[in-house]
């Protein structure tokens, strides 16, 4: 199963400049191990030593946010796009 994750600027170094790519997995914790497999280190911008997605970092499957859905565990199915959004703060 494809899915095309978007990859945010800050973290294109990791991806080879790539703006999105193709990855598979069945959940985000899947697609995340698959990015990890092709683009080494992009996992651990994304989660935490134990797992945990880090907090400031938000995921979205086909614009909606997988924090109302089931967190890491989201199922996808072919075709799907996961949006990586780094959280931004200031004033």
């Amino acid at each position: 199963m494809s899915v095309t994750v978007l990859i945010p600027t800050p973290l294109r170094k990791l991806s080879q400049d790539q703006p999105t790519v193709q990855c598979t997995g069945g959940n985000i914790t899947e697609v995340i191990d698959d990015l990890d497999q092709t683009y080494p280190g992009i996992k651990s911008r994304l989660c935490a030593e134990n797992g945990d997605l880090r907090r400031f970092v938000n995921f979205y499957v086909n614009n909606e946010d997988i924090r109302f859905l089931q967190g890491r565990e989201t199922l996808l199915k072919d075709g799907d796009e996961v949006s990586i959004v780094p959280a931004v703060a200031g004033g």
